[in-house]
C-alpha cells in the first residue's frame, strides 16, 4: 500500500506522530486499572510511570477512572469481582482476583472487615491482611493487642486520614477482664506501622457496647467509621462515628420516629447519603430507607423508600451500594446478589454458587495504589 501512494512523483512520505508526554500521562490517568496493568509491559518508560506512587494517587482522584466493583468471596472457595454498574447476569463483567497468598482452608473463616480506596481488610484463621484485589499486593499486620480475639470485636472498621496520608484499622472491644461495661478502643496505623489505644477523657470508659447480636463492620462516610451501639450511661441506642482525622468519638442520634430493632437495621451510604435500613418482618416483610440529607443534623433524617423482600427466595435484605442509576444491590444473604430499582421494584436476583455456604460481600474500588509501609507483598 506504501509503494502504491508513492508512485510517481506524488510521493508521500509516512510520518510517525509522536504524543507529547504530558498528553500521553493525561489520557492514561484516565484509563481504567485493568488496562494500565497491562499497559506496564509496553516499555520501560510507562512502567516507570504507571509505578508511580504520585500517579496512582492522581489517578484515584479522578473520579472518571473510577471502576466500583463488588467482591464476592465463598468458603468453597470462590471469589468472584463484578462490575457495580452492569447487570448481574452479564458475565463478562466479571474477574476472579487472586488470592493465593492464603491457604484454602482459609476461606473456611474468612471475613471482611473494611473496605477504602481499594484496598479491603480481610481477617482468617487469626491474621488480619490488607488486600488491594486490583494489584494482588497485601499486607499482614498484627492483631490488635486487646482485641486479639477477632471474634469478640463487636466494632471493626477501616478508613483513610487524609490529612496524614495514613490508613487506619480501628476495633473496639470488651475487656474480657472486667466486671464492669469496660471497653478498649484501639486502632492501628499504617504509617506508624503500630497499634494505640485512644484513651476516653470523660469517664474511666467508653459507654459504648454492641447493639446487634454479632459483630458489625463499620460505615465509611465523610472521613469517619459509623457502628450502631447501646450506650448503657443513658440507656439508649445511638450511632458512634469514630473519625478519622480527630481520632475521637462522635454520636448521631437515630430517626425521631424510627422503632425497630437494631438486629434488623444496618448502616450503608445510599449515593452521597450516610443511610439506615430497617426490615420490618411485622409489617408485609418490608424495608424502610431511612436517609440523613444535612450531614450531622438529626432533625433531617427522612425515610425515603420502603421495598419488599417478599421477592427474594431467603427473606433476607443487606444492601451494599447504590449504582448511578440510583438502583440498589442488596446480598442475600448466602450465595447472590439482588438489584433493586429506585422505586423499589425487583429488577435481578443472581446466585453465584451452588452451595449453601455463607458468603463475604465487599464493595471496593479499584486502585493501583500502594500502601504508606512499603513492606507490602505481591
Amino acid at each position: 500500500m506504501r509503494n502504491n501512494i508513492a508512485k510517481g512523483g506524488n510521493s508521500m512520505e509516512m510520518k510517525i506522530l509522536y504524543l507529547p508526554h504530558e498528553l500521553i500521562i493525561q489520557i492514561l490517568l484516565r484509563l481504567p486499572v485493568k488496562s494500565l496493568i497491562r499497559f506496564k509491559c509496553i516499555c520501560k518508560s510507562w512502567f516507570s510511570l504507571i509505578s508511580d506512587p504520585r500517579f496512582a494517587k492522581t489517578h484515584f482522584e479522578l473520579t472518571t477512572a473510577h471502576t466500583d466493583r463488588i467482591l464476592f468471596i465463598t468458603s468453597t472457595p470462590e471469589i468472584r469481582s463484578i462490575d457495580l454498574e452492569a447487570s448481574l447476569n452479564d458475565d463478562s463483567a466479571f474477574t476472579s482476583p487472586n488470592l493465593n497468598f492464603l491457604l484454602p482452608r482459609s476461606y473456611s473463616d474468612l471475613e471482611i472487615k473494611g473496605s477504602c480506596r481499594g484496598f479491603i481488610v480481610l481477617c482468617c484463621s487469626s491474621n488480619i491482611y490488607l488486600w488491594n484485589p486490583s494489584t494482588g499486593v497485601h499486607k499482614q499486620i498484627p492483631l490488635p493487642p486487646f482485641g486479639s480475639n477477632l471474634d469478640a470485636n463487636y466494632f471493626f472498621g477501616f478508613g483513610y486520614d487524609h490529612s496524614k496520608d495514613d490508613y487506619l484499622v480501628v476495633s473496639m472491644c470488651d475487656d474480657p477482664n472486667s466486671a464492669t461495661f469496660l471497653s478498649h478502643l484501639e486502632f492501628f496505623s499504617l504509617r506508624a506501622n503500630t497499634w494505640k489505644e485512644i484513651e476516653c477523657t470523660t469517664s474511666t470508659h467508653f459507654p459504648y457496647m454492641n447493639a446487634c447480636d454479632d459483630p458489625r463492620v463499620g460505615c465509611l462516610f465523610n472521613g469517619a467509621i459509623y457502628w450502631m451501639a447501646f450506650r448503657h450511661d443513658i440507656s439508649r441506642n445511638v450511632i458512634v462515628g469514630f473519625d478519622l482525622m480527630e481520632r475521637k468519638l462522635l454520636d448521631l442520634q437515630f430517626p425521631d420516629d424510627f422503632d425497630h430493632e437494631p438486629t434488623n437495621c444496618g448502616l450503608w451510604v445510599y449515593g452521597e447519603f450516610l443511610s439506615l435500613w430497617a426490615i420490618d418482618y411485622y409489617e408485609n416483610d418490608t424495608v424502610e430507607i431511612w436517609v440523613m440529607k444535612e450531614y450531622k443534623v438529626n432533625s433531617s433524617w427522612a425515610k425515603t423508600l420502603v421495598l419488599s423482600i417478599d421477592d427474594i427466595p431467603t427473606q433476607y435484605f443487606s444492601p451494599l451500594c447504590s449504582t448511578k442509576s440510583g438502583d440498589i444491590i442488596e446480598t442475600d444473604g448466602v450465595t447472590g446478589l439482588v438489584k433493586y430499582n429506585n422505586k423499589g421494584q425487583l429488577l435481578e436476583h443472581r446466585s453465584y454458587c451452588n452451595n449453601a455456604s455463607i458468603s463475604e460481600v465487599a464493595l471496593y474500588s479499584e486502585s493501583l495504589l500502594s500502601l504508606p509501609d512499603a513492606n507490602e507483598q505481591a
